[in-house]
């Protein structure tokens, strides 16, 4: 194979994020399509890259040989379905949408199309860190955990008006997108949801149509009793995270950039320290786990390591998602 050509399908915040990864990692050529000429030429301009302002210019023209699908969630399957159909290996931005995941996983398989859904925060160095914590065993067993990841929807993008873009419409909305986001490490750590209850609202006057409190309880596979609270409705950006386990704790704070260690063993306290690498002006979150994710995702496509998310399970994923707040409106729990 010569050099690959990699077509970014969408050219917005998270495609321009996709831009600086692939450019940092040297992976391919890479080319932009996206409707909006203010952004082409953003992209162009910022990182040198050919563009095109329509799907089908853009494979006459190049022919790509990978898609890496970054449009609002809810256009993410039309281009999925493309990609499937055309035999043409693919990643995606985080699903929140389960319409139609059922025939994309169908034609993925029947055509043997690699897909990498995206899983980003499994990337993160406090999660990495905390994987390698419950794996050692070195606090037992984990029991249960809380966790609370908020942030204020106003401040996603700064540079454009929140209730003009998908995060402030019902089935896309900013607190349902970081729930499926979040529970995507938590179900990789803990095993599947089984039971679930929720209560999901609007608790503030944001000018959204949305949910913007998600308050679950949940108990997994593996016995884990776990709380999660997403919001978007916090002041100032949280993301804490508490496990008990049956030799010892571990504490999180994304704020703090540390992962604390309590071993029932010496009866103290460890830390370790991480950092996130450089970030963009306005972003909460640094850029290294974005960048491993491509890494990790480039490298399955070569066969070196396998990629830690499928479409399989990202349906369990928005399946628990849609079952927390079915709970909410029945009000009661439910077993999946």
């Amino acid at each position: 194979m010569g050099i690959l050509k990699i077509l970014i399908i969408g050219l917005g915040s998270m495609g321009k994020r996709r831009v600086r990864n692939l450019k940092h990692l040297k992976v391919g050529k890479i080319y932009g399509f996206d409707i909006s000429e203010n952004r082409r030429k953003e992209a162009e301009e910022k990182y040198g890259i050919k563009t095109f302002k329509t799907f089908e210019m853009a494979i006459k023209n190049i022919n790509p040989d990978v898609f890496i699908i970054s449009t609002p969630p809810n256009n993410h399957l039309e281009y999925e379905l493309e990609a499937a159909k055309r035999k043409i290996p693919f990643f995606c931005e985080a699903s929140i949408v389960s319409e139609g995941m059922e025939k994309l996983s169908t034609i993925t398989k029947k055509n043997n199309v690699f897909a990498g859904p995206s899983c980003t925060i499994l990337f993160h160095p406090g999660v990495k860190k905390i994987k390698e914590i419950v794996d050692s065993g070195v606090i037992g067993k984990p029991i249960s955990l809380m966790y609370h990841s908020g942030q204020y929807l106003p401040d996603w993008h700064p540079w454009e008006d929140y209730r003009k873009y998908y995060v402030s419409q019902r089935e896309t909305g900013g607190a349902r997108e970081i729930v499926s986001f979040e529970l995507t490490w938590l179900v990789n750590l803990f095993g599947n949801v089984k039971k679930i209850g929720a209560i999901v609202d609007k608790l503030t006057d944001l000018e959204a149509d949305i949910d913007d409190t998600y308050h679950i309880v949940f108990k997994t596979e593996k016995g884990v009793v776990g709380s999660l609270q997403v919001d978007v409705t916090s002041r100032h950006y949280f993301r804490d995270f508490k496990l008990i386990g049956t030799e010892g704790n571990v504490v999180w704070s994304a704020l703090e950039n540390e992962v604390k260690i309590y071993s029932t063993a010496n009866r103290s306290w460890s830390v370790y320290e991480y950092t996130e690498g450089s970030k963009e002006e306005s972003y909460i979150s640094g850029e290294s786990m974005y960048i491993d994710e491509m890494k990790c995702f480039f490298n399955a496509l070569y066969g070196k390591e396998k990629f830690p998310n499928t479409i399989e399970k990202d349906m369990q994923i928005l399946r628990a998602m849609e079952t927390s707040e079915k709970s909410s409106r029945e009000h009661k729990f439910i077993n999946l």
